[in-house]
């Protein structure tokens, strides 16, 4: 039997995802959290297979927690299941230390596969992600060195306000406070030699970090 600690901050998809999981008969939901510092604790009482963690956590996001995870526990496996779609996460993820990638859109059996590679220290990606890590590890884009200098949390915050969210929305939607974002919205700036949320936009379309948005 496969242990799985599902982590995610929305209760009605801890439920959901809990649901499709366990119609693996080898799978069972033994622990769930809603952000990282749970997932940690958590972690330590059940010594689970595999973590099945979202990326956008309030507080420490998915990414900064596998980072902690693996650190303490180095035979960690994580499998992290968001709806984010950006190219850009998949090689962070892989370099937080975690195994595999999906997005909430995969189908059961992927989600069911995906574990059990997971759980056997394997890699997963579906043929999509597996491009996507190709693509950016061998990339010369000129806006690829300058996304990598952003943190897990900047790169973030960069994408929210590209997609129109206001500095209150995002820091409502992160659990953190509006100065706090500022100061991220501010460090994305000065990386990126950018003057306002215009250019963060128009960034972003540029290198792929967002999709369907008109330049401004």
């Amino acid at each position: 039997m496969i242990k799985v600690l599902l982590a995610d901050d929305h209760s009605l998809v801890r439920t959901g995802v809990k649901r499709v999981i366990e119609e693996a008969p080898d799978m069972r939901v033994v622990a769930a959290a809603s952000d990282g510092m749970e997932v940690i604790r958590v972690y330590g009482d059940h010594l689970p297979d595999v973590v099945v963690m979202d990326i956008s956590m309030p507080g420490m996001d998915g990414l900064e927690t596998a980072k902690q995870l693996v650190a303490l526990y180095p035979q960690a496996r994580i499998l992290i299941l968001t709806r984010h779609q950006e190219d850009h996460y998949a090689v962070r993820t892989l370099k937080a230390g975690c195994l595999g990638y999906l997005t909430k859109g995969t189908s059961t059996q992927q989600l069911h596969d995906a574990i059990r590679s997971v759980s056997q220290g394997h890699t997963f990606l579906t043929d999509e992600g597996k491009d996507i890590v190709d693509l950016q590890l061998l990339s010369s884009r000129s806006g690829t060195d300058q996304v990598e200098s952003l943190s897990d949390r900047e790169l973030q915050v960069l994408m929210m306000l590209a997609q129109g969210y206001k500095i209150k929305e995002i820091a409502a939607e992160l659990s953190l406070s509006a100065k706090t974002i500022e100061t991220y919205r501010a460090n994305v700036l000065r990386k990126l030699s950018l003057r306002n949320n215009v250019d963060i936009c128009r960034f972003a379309i540029e290198n792929g970090l967002v999709d369907g948005l008109t330049p401004l």
